[in-house]
């Protein structure tokens, strides 16, 4: 099964709810806003990875506000 994809905007809206949930330098926050700019595989991988460490709570914020967005 293949890993899903998030497209760079989604990305940026990801680094900007988690820049309000845990803080705008926060490395996670920084790690999405850097994929969401650069596109490049290595940094998306490197901003997942720590999106995956996150506290649970922390991930459904963040993934709750993308989807009160639309």
């Amino acid at each position: 099964m293949s890993e899903p994809v998030i497209d760079r905007a989604a990305m940026g809206r990801l680094a900007k709810a988690l820049g309000f949930i845990c803080s705008p330098d926060h490395p996670t926050a920084v790690a999405l806003r850097i994929a969401s700019e650069s596109g490049a595989e290595k940094d998306i991988k490197a901003a997942r990875a720590l999106f995956l460490k996150l506290k649970p709570s922390d991930r459904r914020a963040a993934l709750s506000m993308l989807n009160n967005d639309d």
